[in-house]
């Protein structure tokens, strides 16, 4: 049978290269020990763990929510409306009877008719019929009797006193004390102090004013002629330095200064110019030549010729291995789902965590057909083999 005749895979993309075609299969071959194993493990735990959840942890979780409700839930239940409440009740009942009655009964039977009527009756009667009286009595005992008395015996009183103390006590005092320190003690105090003391003050007042102002004659005198000599003997000679010396060589000297900074400005310059120019023409030149000459073709050179080829084929292998891993992965998912109509005759219906339906994929692309049949990637010489057995 002609080879050529087979038609290409749908999906299928040429312009590959050798090396994709050499390692597709023998990674897909590697990939496939490997992966194989795990996902087999990994479904066997998932399965186990479905299994477990649905036979064991599911029933197991309803039988011990249905054995605490009947064996916590439901004895609490009763024992709450069956016997707390009645005792909580009857609890109620008899607080109220032998604590809050009796109190009651007390207070209302006992307390308030003993206030009532052995206390409250008999002070509003001896209030109305005995100290209200009495007290009447007594005011009009203290207003017709002891009230003259009072008055009589304070008058009496007042004028013993007035006569006894008040008298003879203003007497001593008008006729003895005021004329005695009038005499005695006032006029002649005014009389010294007019006629010694303010004499003998304004004197000394006097005396003391001229001296004072002889002071003061002598003291300006000695100022004037104290600041003279400083004016002439020291501000002046200093005045006149500062103006004639200082000042000037000062003004020079900050000229000299600047003139100097100038001229030294100008000689840097020249300088930095030509130590410019000599590393220009000693080595920026030929660092510049050698760039432009030799660096810049030789760059070019290896992006070109080696850095574009090598970053193409690390590309190229990079989609090489991509679609080596896809075609691999599709390879295992296509023998698990063989293996799974094999042993089960259909796969309808059957648990699985692979998605149906899934599109032809071809040996070398990882394009898919959404409307291309699902296929087994096997080679085109293993079909014909089998088409032929």
């Amino acid at each position: 049978m002609d080879y050529g005749k087979h038609q290409a895979p749908q999906g299928y993309e040429p312009g590959e290269g050798v090396l994709t075609t050499l390692i597709r299969i023998p990674v897909r071959i590697v990939v496939v020990v490997l992966v194989l194993p795990v996902r087999m493990v990994w479904d066997a735990l998932t399965a186990l763990w479905h299994a477990a959840d649905r036979v064991l942890l599911r029933p197991l979780g309803r039988a011990l929510a249905r054995l605490l409700d009947t064996l916590v839930l439901t004895p609490l239940t009763w024992l709450y409306t069956w016997v707390l409440t009645p005792l909580g009740k009857a609890a109620s009942w008899l607080a109220v009877a032998l604590l809050l009655w009796p109190w009651i009964g007390l207070w209302r039977y006992v307390v308030v008719p003993v206030a009532r009527y052995g206390i409250a009756a008999p002070a509003v009667w001896l209030y109305g019929a005995v100290l209200t009286p009495l007290g009447h009595g007594l005011r009009w005992i203290g207003t017709a009797l002891l009230a003259p008395a009072a008055r009589g015996l304070g008058t009496g009183l007042s004028w013993l006193l007035t006569t006894l103390l008040v008298l003879p006590v203003a007497g001593l005092w008008r006729h003895v004390i005021v004329p005695a320190v009038r005499y005695g003690l006032i006029i002649p105090v005014v009389w010294l102090y007019g006629a010694v003391l303010t004499p003998l003050g304004l004197g000394t007042a006097w005396v003391l004013g001229q001296a004072w102002r002889g002071i003061a004659a002598t003291g300006r005198g000695l100022g004037t002629a104290l600041a003279w000599l400083v004016m002439t003997l020291l501000v002046a000679p200093v005045s006149w330095t500062y103006r004639r010396i200082l000042a000037p060589t000062g003004r020079e000297v900050a000229a000299a200064f600047e003139v100097a900074w100038r001229i030294t400005g100008y000689v840097s310059r020249a300088v930095g110019r030509a130590i410019a120019w000599f590393a220009w023409h000693l080595i920026g030149a030929p660092v510049s030549w050698a760039y432009r000459t030799v660096c810049t073709p030789v760059g070019h050179f290896v992006r070109d010729s080696v850095w574009a080829p090598a970053r193409r084929a690390a590309a190229e292998t990079g989609r090489a291995a991509r679609a080596a891993l896809a075609s691999a992965r599709e390879t295992v998912r296509q023998a698990r789902r063989d293996a799974w109509r094999a042993l089960v005759g259909s796969t309808d219906g059957a648990r699985s965590r692979e998605p149906q339906g899934i599109p032809a994929r071809t040996l070398g692309s990882t394009t898919t057909v959404p409307s291309a049949a699902q296929a087994s990637e096997t080679s085109l010489l293993g079909e014909k083999f089998v088409k032929q057995g």
